[in-house]
């Protein structure tokens, strides 16, 4: 093991491009990437810095006529997508793509009759919006698999800033899930060898609902969800859902001909997600995701005939995501949780054969491994911890597992020389007295046993994600641990409804997404009052953002017996107001009965703003673009109908992340402390303006 750069000179080359001193040992360097003696990562700024470690000499991209086109480590960048073999970009100008030559700047289009409203590769969810094209170049670069994204006739969305003087209005489409029309896109194939006229190669099919299997978008990471080019770069496999996510239709088009041929279909009762698939074109196979037996596994199809020709893997476990699959080996290595004993959210590495053989476990440390390909495949660097358990980084065999190399091993001295603690693991069980839960407890440093400290439920109910996150250790989980250190016991819990276990676990409250997970979180709390003297099961407040905003407003509206103070903040208050994707996956779709009420009624916090008791402080930014503000008006109107004392703050020009500003964290604290703990606290003191992302 060496350095793979002089960390002194470089040191000293960063210092006079940032114009401050930095040390070696604190290389402030983001998205790095490194190759051929080239080193490109960005630094305190959203540009890149292009460094020559032959001569030690760095170039910014800022200013350069390629920056806003440099290509990133994932092969993007703001604004374009760019080619495999590096020589184009393709962006979006007028609703139209184009294409830029990297080398000379020359541009041209792709397309011509792109308009507004039906455009081509246009990234537009409603509920998130971007620039850059939504597109898969083939491995040849000589073709992009696209679509044109048809919004004409959905609704429209309103935002409003604040100024001194007339107001600027944001005005875009949003689809509801009561609407009759959401977006469709048009799928084609533009084909760069052919003259402009005609390179559009519409797909033989009807328009294809604006959904995916990975996310509430199209877009699933930085690029065409369910998209997979052949290696020869004349056919793609893709799959098209249904509006309600509950069927997957896996087809094959003729790049060239736009010919299509159906596979099969995956259906589901209530909804379908992937955890991942692949098309392997030299074999003429499809590798999919299924939980058609409960758990989420892999099989192998016949692109062919569409005929199912095996079951990789199986057993009362889930495969979480695909790593890479080695087609000449036959050999497919994956993420997996809940094959191990322990904690069932560790996640682990292991490979299996396509055609036989067991499942080889890769990373046998029982913790949670964040692991990833070396270039050549032949290595896995696997980075080990547990929210308790500092990171320890090996490298591996990826053929066998075998242990290579011990990388690193992090030193947290320092960290609890400033009194940092772990927060607590812990188990329960859930509201049906069988299935086991799993979360962390934050508790003060000066921690006094024979003392009793009020309880704080934070939480996020997916149903994509749950409260936890990753099982790594991080030296901070949200601002939870700063809130213990105000004199409470702070649970995050994993409630049943949310991803990472059996499908039938994660479908719990599918059609009543008012449930949220809470009496999960209610039962769990209680257990673990019952279990520990120094929890007062009297006092619970509960907060959240989001999804968790939500649900926080739920508890204290559904449970007024049990949650005394809520903060909740930017929330999803009812589906109907919030984006199509999301509640018609978790809901299902809207339906009115003859009786004038819907089967959304269920979920909706502004139907029970008169079982307010408690203390509820409610939130929003007036920007918000994910969230709609008037999610968190309905409520406000309700609660002031029905006569009910509450607290709004409006957070002007802020968009869906406010949750960790400074004042809206100092808010959150005094609320708590002088509601639940019923204490008094210093008046509008500073807090740092640093801290994770927002939440």
């Amino acid at each position: 093991r060496e350095y793979a750069f002089d960390h002194e000179r470089l040191a000293n080359v960063l210092s006079r491009t940032v114009g401050r001193v930095i040390e070696p040992s604190g290389l402030p360097l983001e998205n790095l990437s490194l190759e051929a003696g080239t080193l490109m990562a960005s630094v305190e700024t959203p540009a890149y810095l292009r460094c020559d470690l032959e001569i030690y000499s760095c170039k910014s991209s800022r200013g350069d006529s390629r920056s806003q086109w440099t290509q990133d480590t994932n092969g993007f960048s703001r604004t374009q997508v760019i080619s495999p073999d590096g020589e184009s970009g393709v962006f979006i100008r007028d609703h139209n793509l184009w294409a830029r030559n990297l080398e000379t700047g020359e541009e041209s289009a792709l397309t011509t009759d792109g308009v507004e409203d039906f455009g081509y590769g246009t990234d537009n969810a409603g509920w998130t919006r971007g620039d850059r094209p939504i597109v898969k170049w083939s491995p040849d670069s000589r073709k992009i698999a696209t679509f044109r994204h048809d919004s004409r006739g959905v609704g429209m969305m309103y935002l409003v800033n604040t100024k001194v003087g007339h107001p600027e209005l944001d005005a875009w489409r949003y689809p509801l899930p009561e609407d009759s029309v959401i977006f469709r896109i048009s799928r084609v194939i533009l084909d760069l060898d052919r003259s402009v006229g005609d390179r559009v190669i519409p797909l033989k099919m009807l328009p294809d609902q604006h959904r995916s299997t990975c996310s509430d978008h199209i877009r699933c990471g930085s690029g065409f969800g369910d998209v997979e080019w052949s290696a020869d770069s004349k056919q793609i496999a893709f799959v098209s859902s249904t509006r309600d996510h509950k069927t997957a239709t896996v087809r094959i088009a003729n790049a060239s001909k736009g010919e299509i041929k159906t596979l099969f279909e995956e259906v589901e009762e209530t909804f379908y997600e992937s955890s991942g698939w692949a098309y392997l074109s030299s074999s003429s196979e499809i590798l999919w995701f299924s939980q058609r037996d409960n758990w989420g596994h892999l099989y192998l199809y016949d692109s062919d005939s569409g005929a199912l020709k095996r079951q990789v893997t199986r057993g009362f476990w889930n495969v979480q995501q695909i790593l890479d699959i080695d087609e000449e080996s036959r050999t497919v290595t994956f993420i997996g949780t809940g094959r191990e004993d322990g904690d069932p959210y560790f996640q682990y590495a292991y490979n299996v054969g396509l055609d036989a053989g067991d499942v080889r476990l890769l990373t046998p440390d029982s913790a949670n491994h964040a692991v990833s390909l070396s270039p050549d495949g032949e290595y896995l660097l696997d980075i080990s911890s547990t929210p308790v358990l500092p990171p320890t980084t090996v490298l591996r065999s990826r053929e066998t597992g075998d242990l290579i190399l011990t990388v690193e091993k992090s030193d947290i001295s320092q960290l609890e020389q400033l009194g940092w603690r772990p927060p607590m693991p812990f188990a329960v069980k859930a509201r049906d007295g069988e299935t086991d839960l799993y979360g962390l407890l934050f508790r003060p440093t000066d921690f006094d046993p024979e003392s009793v400290y009020p309880i704080i439920n934070y939480l996020y109910p997916g149903p994509q994600s749950g409260s936890v996150g990753s099982r790594s250790f991080r030296s901070s989980h949200r601002d939870l641990q700063s809130l213990a250190e105000l004199g409470f016991v702070v649970v995050e819990l994993d409630a049943m409804g949310t991803p990472g276990r059996s499908k039938k676990f994660h479908e719990t409250y599918y059609g009543n997404m008012g449930d949220n997970g809470l009496p999960d979180q209610i039962a769990g709390i209680r257990q673990l009052a019952d279990r520990y003297s120094w929890m007062d099961i009297a006092r619970v407040g509960i907060f959240g953002h989001s999804g968790g905003g939500f649900a926080s407003t739920a508890g204290i509206l559904r449970y007024p017996e049990f949650y005394k103070v809520a903060v909740s903040q930017a929330g999803n208050h009812d589906q109907r107001n919030y984006e199509d994707d999301w509640g018609e996956k978790w809901q299902g779709l809207l339906l009115e009965y003859p009786d004038g009420t819907t089967n959304y009624d269920n979920q909706a916090n502004h139907l029970l703003a008169d079982k307010l008791e408690g203390k509820l402080l409610i939130a929003h930014g007036t920007l918000d673009s994910n969230v709609p503000p008037s999610n968190t008006m309905l409520v406000v109107n309700a609660l002031i109908a029905a006569n009910k004392d509450f607290d709004l703050i409006l957070m002007p020009n802020r968009t869906h992340g406010f949750g960790n500003e400074p004042y809206m964290m100092r808010r959150r604290w005094d609320y708590f402390v002088r509601h639940l703990r019923g204490a008094k606290f210093p008046k509008e003191y500073q807090i740092g303006t640093g801290g994770e992302r927002d939440f």
